[in-house]
């Protein structure tokens, strides 16, 4: 089965910074395109950073110049720097991957388990 295994979330103050890491496994990485959304609490899943098998990186506004994007198709994993962390990036952040297993003739969306972020002081 495919696995989407988030880590580095945790505690950072304003202004901090950290390293978000996806592994992905049972997937056809380098043809998938990855991306992080994030769910506050009382608000909707959104898109925070997408990067396409081409190497097309697209960004929210709000993180815009604050996160990166980036992916190690050798390692088949996704990483989501995020600088300057701000309280309003406070969300649970998941893994997001849009592909297909090897015997799979189609593509469809795999997620992983989420990892939360708390920016406070």
């Amino acid at each position: 089965q495919v696995q989407l295994v988030e880590s580095g979330g945790g505690l950072v103050e304003p202004g901090g910074s950290l390293r978000l890491s996806c592994a992905a496994s049972g997937i056809r990485f380098r043809t998938s395109t990855m991306g992080w959304y994030r769910q506050a609490p009382g608000k909707q899943r959104e898109l925070v950073a997408s990067a396409t098998s081409g190497g097309n990186t697209n960004y929210e506004d709000s993180v815009q110049g604050r996160f990166t994007i980036s992916r190690d198709n050798a390692k088949n994993t996704v990483y989501l720097q995020m600088n300057n962390l701000k309280p309003e990036d406070t969300a649970v952040y998941y893994c997001n991957a849009n592909g297909r297993r090897w015997l799979d003739d189609y593509t469809r969306d795999y997620w992983g388990q989420g990892t939360q972020v708390t920016v406070s002081s």
